[in-house]
């Protein structure tokens, strides 16, 4: 399918509850594939819980609890994360469904085939909290001197039985990928540290364990489960109904985009092509890893009693604001702080007193002195013509093009100045003074406002859906034209209908905290 689009998140780790790098990352995932619904494509957005692996055995263990009904109960949070926040995926994929464990095996049997498996025993360096293998080299000293993973984890020393990939194979076709195809893995620097990674030697991968049986059992060799990293990776091809290769899977595959957070770029842009290779798949066409979201600079963890929870947040503030927020203060693809100052802050600045104002000011206006409706007669002046050219420039061709690049500060940048635009033309003309000299101007100049109100509507929509749909409900505006291509049309041209105009976004109060 030409116009289709295939994004998913990260499958999170569902041994505890979801964080606020997991809602950042579902947040992203879901304005990127509602802005492409606007343009029109056919998208497709998964996302999910991983469910398998030694951690979750251990952590179940600590529990007293079966690791499927510890992952049946966290699943549970991470599903009503996803749906509190308004994130719209198309699938839920859970890593301990029967076919998932069927698309497994089946990848499993294709790199057999291929020639890449083989059985050995593992002696090494395995991080429990990272599911990761690592190098003696890799390794770095705690403050007590003791052996730690590159992110500061604890490792200990493994032996045991188990299959091997031979990820030594595929050096040279993976450094050809980075060099032919720079898009695949974006930001740059994240590309130069696979380059880097790759172009010291890759050593054959350890890809299955036997010291647990809480996970995909590898065909032929049931007392083996695979290594968690080739269940989880192979998550996106489940959600495709892989290994049939009709149906979703020739309409989605390859992927447009894998959304990931900056710490398991080595899994999906080393890996995952590999095995993709090994089976004789199509690589994903772009691979972005996106940075940490700080608490006021600091890294969350427990031990700092500085973990938030992302519901907390949008309960307090609101869901919409909470999204704008991370998508407006954050450069996408470095690391990135908020506070509830800051959200407070940004929200009342932006979303109350400027884009919310504007909107209420006017269909208010309207509500009140025209009877909620109106046609201008009279033509648009340069200073009309220039605003709406302004506005509809920025919403159409601004915002969106930086969307394209998930550049999406930039884009907001572009809408946010379009909003001041408005704000400086309602002041300059007065509405509310030509009412009594000059009806009919007063009329032209909300008919311009109104089809800026609508560009800023339509194209924030990806990003703040709940409010930005209740703003286009109350200008009358159609559901079949709240996509990109009805921008083309001016609807300042027809009849102007105002409904129920309400505040978008109510002005939020400082944290006592730091009032």
């Amino acid at each position: 399918m030409a116009d289709s689009f295939y994004i998913t998140t990260a499958i999170s780790y569902p041994n505890g509850k979801p964080h606020i790098g997991h809602a950042y990352e579902a947040i992203a995932a879901d304005v990127i594939a509602r802005f492409q619904r606007l343009n029109g494509r056919e998208v497709r957005f998964q996302t999910g819980t991983d469910e398998h692996g030694l951690k979750m055995a251990q952590k179940a263990r600590e529990l007293g609890m079966e690791p499927r009904a510890l992952a049946d109960e966290m699943s549970a949070h991470f599903i009503a994360m996803c749906d509190g926040l308004n994130v719209r995926y198309d699938r839920f994929l859970r890593t301990s469904e029967p076919d998932h464990h069927r698309a497994s095996q089946a990848l499993w049997q294709a790199m057999k085939a291929n020639g890449d498996l083989y059985l050995d025993r593992y002696e090494g360096w395995y991080s429990v909290r990272d599911e990761a293998y690592y190098d003696e080299s890799e390794l770095v000293a705690g403050e007590g001197g003791e052996k730690l993973s590159p992110q500061g984890t604890p490792v200990e020393w493994t032996v045991e039985e188990s299959w091997f990939f031979r990820l030594s194979k595929y050096q040279g076709q993976l450094l050809t990928l980075y060099r032919d195809n720079p898009d695949f893995l974006l930001p740059e620097s994240r590309r130069n540290e696979m380059i880097a990674f790759v172009s010291g030697g890759l050593r054959d991968l350890s890809v299955s364990r036997t010291s647990f049986d809480w996970g995909v059992k590898v065909p032929g060799s049931e007392d083996h489960v695979m290594y968690v990293w080739v269940d989880a990776l192979t998550n996106y091809l489940t959600g495709l109904d892989y290994p049939d290769k009709t149906g979703l899977f020739s309409e989605y595959w390859p992927a447009d985009l894998h959304l990931i957070g900056k710490d398991i770029v080595r899994f999906h842009t080393v890996y995952w092509p590999a095995f993709l290779m090994s089976a004789g798949l199509p690589l994903p066409k772009q691979v972005f890893g996106h940075g940490f979201l700080l608490n006021r600079g600091q890294k969350e963890s427990k031990s700092l009693g500085n973990v938030t929870d992302p519901m907390e947040l949008a309960d307090r503030f609101g869901v919409d604001v909470l999204r704008y927020f991370l998508m407006r203060e954050v450069t996408f693809g470095q690391d990135g702080s908020y506070s509830p100052e800051a959200i407070v802050l940004k929200s009342n600045a932006e979303l109350a007193n400027s884009f919310g104002n504007l909107a209420q000011r006017v269909m208010s206006f309207i509500a009140k002195n025209c009877d909620g409706g109106f046609s201008a007669e009279s033509e648009p002046t340069e200073t009309d013509t220039a605003l709406r050219s302004r506005v509809n420039g920025a919403c159409r061709i601004e915002l969106p093009e930086a969307f394209e690049r998930l550049a999406f500060s930039n884009g907001l940048e572009a809408w946010m100045q379009a909003v001041f635009a408005c704000n400086a033309y309602i002041d300059e003309q007065a509405p509310w003074a030509l009412r009594k000299t000059d009806p009919e101007r007063m009329r032209r100049v909300l008919a311009t406002l109104c089809g800026c109100i609508r560009d800023l509507a339509v194209a924030v929509l990806p990003v703040i859906p709940t409010a930005a749909s209740a703003i286009l409900d109350a200008l009358c505006i159609p559901e079949d034209q709240r996509d990109y291509a009805a921008l083309t049309t001016d609807p300042a041209a027809g009849e102007i209908r105002v409904e129920n105009p309400a505040p978008a976004f109510p002005r939020l109060e400082l944290p006592e905290e730091a009032a």
